[in-house]
C-alpha cells in the first residue's frame, strides 16, 4: 500500500462509516471541509488516501 492510505475509491457510505458519520452530514458538508471528492456517474466517491490525509490535518 502506497504511503498515506490506498488508492482505493470508497463510497460516501464508507467514508461516512470511517468518520463516524451520517452519510447525510457527508454530503452536506465535504465541500465546506475542503474534503476531496470525485463525482463517478451519479455518485460520490472519496479517494482512501485523500480521506486519511485529511484526517491528518484534522488532528494537527
Amino acid at each position: 500500500m502506497p504511503p498515506g492510505g490506498s488508492n482505493r475509491m470508497l463510497s460516501a457510505q464508507s467514508t461516512a462509516d470511517m468518520l463516524g458519520i451520517s452519510r447525510q452530514t457527508l454530503y452536506n458538508n465535504w465541500r465546506e471541509w475542503g474534503l476531496k471528492g470525485h463525482k463517478v456517474g451519479r455518485s460520490l466517491k472519496f479517494r482512501e488516501r485523500d480521506v486519511e490525509a485529511w484526517l491528518g490535518q484534522q488532528a494537527a
